[in-house]
């Protein structure tokens, strides 16, 4: 058991047999009454977000996580294969483990595997990744960068919404964690 002092950002807490993610701490000392820490927690499995507070010194079960790097490999079916890139061993995790992140994964790309007691939590891609456009309705004389959006087909099949400007094949940096467009890549 460890107490709230070693409340860090990324750790996992085990309450009441489920697991959550420090996303934000901070911990409060008023100038009246007991200090305490205030935490944002993230459950691992459904992605629901909570804010939780303890008493200073509280007793807190901290539980591993081995956070591997893997290669998305293929899909099969509803499921999603990877390989360990440290032992060459393949994993497959189902869909809804993987969840939106299958919307911006590409074949032969590294990503970060949670895996509790050989069990997989989540997989976790970089912040940003660079998708192709492999479809959008063609742009109209006189649509300028600040002009609006319009929607676009990216390579992974999701759609995206980008500047008015941009044509089919166009290479867009894609923010992973909310599906917004960040911005052209030229090669």
């Amino acid at each position: 058991m460890a107490s709230t002092a070693d409340i860090k950002n990324g750790i996992v807490l085990n309450i009441d047999g489920q697991l959550w993610s420090v996303i934000e701490f901070q911990h409060v000392k008023p100038g009246k009454g007991g200090a305490f820490v205030r935490t944002k927690l993230k459950n691992v499995t459904t992605g629901k977000t909570v804010d939780r507070t303890y008493n200073a010194g509280a007793k807190i079960e901290i539980t591993n996580v081995d956070r591997r790097d893997y290669q998305y490999l293929y899909q099969d079916g509803a499921d999603f294969v990877f390989m360990d890139t440290s032992d060459y061993d393949q994993i497959t995790i189902p869909g809804p483990v993987v969840g939106d992140a299958a919307n911006f994964m590409l074949e032969n790309q590294n990503v970060t595997v949670a895996l509790h007691e050989g069990s997989p939590l989540y997989v976790e891609l970089p912040a940003s990744v660079v998708l192709e456009i492999t479809y959008t309705e063609p742009g109209l004389q006189g649509d300028r960068s600040t002009g609006g959006t319009k929607p676009a087909t990216v390579e992974t099949g999701y759609q995206i919404q980008v500047p008015l400007f941009l044509e089919t094949g166009t290479k867009v940096k894609v923010d992973t964690r909310t599906g917004d467009y960040l911005g052209r890549v030229n090669d």
